[in-house]
């Protein structure tokens, strides 16, 4: 059982580099735009160890509020007992990147737009809600067919080549 509480107790795999991805940080980490209103993902980077989120962070989904030349000021919902307190951490470019969870709606949002003018320009009506996908149509499979007979499967002999 671990018996250390540190800052960084328990985070041996958790802020390890992923296979082929060690060393230097990638330029492009850098020139990715982060705007106020953004959801970002928080996963520490072990190779930079400045602006590094605490262990609890790593992992979850906040949204940008404040954006510095090196770092952003992430909101963060921390549940606490039965309640959430909505946490304030200011995290580097290192350890955030695009939430790609909200990117289904967001290109949902431009096809019910692009669908829409369509249908104005027609002068027809259009239903933008989303639909539970059908079952399949019934169908039945018949074994009478040469291509679709039933196999017997038996075992190889063992065969040695010494």
């Amino acid at each position: 059982m671990p018996n250390s509480f540190g800052y960084r107790a328990r985070t041996r795999d958790m802020f390890k580099r992923g296979f082929k991805q060690r060393g230097m940080i990638k330029l492009s980490t850098f020139m990715k735009p982060y705007k106020v209103g953004d959801y970002v993902d928080i996963k520490a980077n072990g190779a930079q160890q400045k602006g590094m989120p605490h262990k609890f962070y790593h992992g979850r989904t906040g949204i940008i509020y404040n954006v510095t030349p090196r770092a952003a000021g992430i909101l963060i919902n921390k549940r606490v007992g039965n309640r959430f307190i909505q946490k304030r951490v200011n995290i580097r470019v290192e350890h955030i990147k695009h939430s790609q969870g909200r990117q289904v709606f967001l290109d949902r949002v431009k096809e019910n737009v692009r669908l829409r003018m369509e249908a104005k320009e027609k002068g027809e009506t259009v239903v933008l809600k989303r639909t539970q996908k059908t079952p399949r149509e019934a169908h039945s499979v018949e074994a009478a067919s040469c291509k679709n007979l039933p196999q017997t499967l038996n075992p190889v002999p063992y065969e040695t080549t010494i």
